[in-house]
């Protein structure tokens, strides 16, 4: 089972990774970071299936997904 990890207090809410993931595992959240951005986060955890484009994607590599 895979598993991703955001850093949501140094995401700029591009949101490329929600774009670009297979399984609708990322959304947008409510809530803003210390930087003044609303960030993302994994709303479906269990359905990730490690490929790992989120994390490629992002430009502030923020992301991180383990297999």
């Amino acid at each position: 089972m895979a598993r991703v990890e955001i850093q949501g207090d140094l995401c700029k809410s591009c949101l490329y990774c929600i774009k670009e993931c297979p399984k609708d595992v990322i959304a947008l959240g409510k809530e803003v970071n210390s930087k003044g951005y609303q960030y993302v986060y994994a709303k479906e955890p269990e359905n990730c299936i490690g490929c790992a484009m989120c994390a490629q994607i992002c430009p502030d590599a923020v992301i991180e997904v383990y297999r």
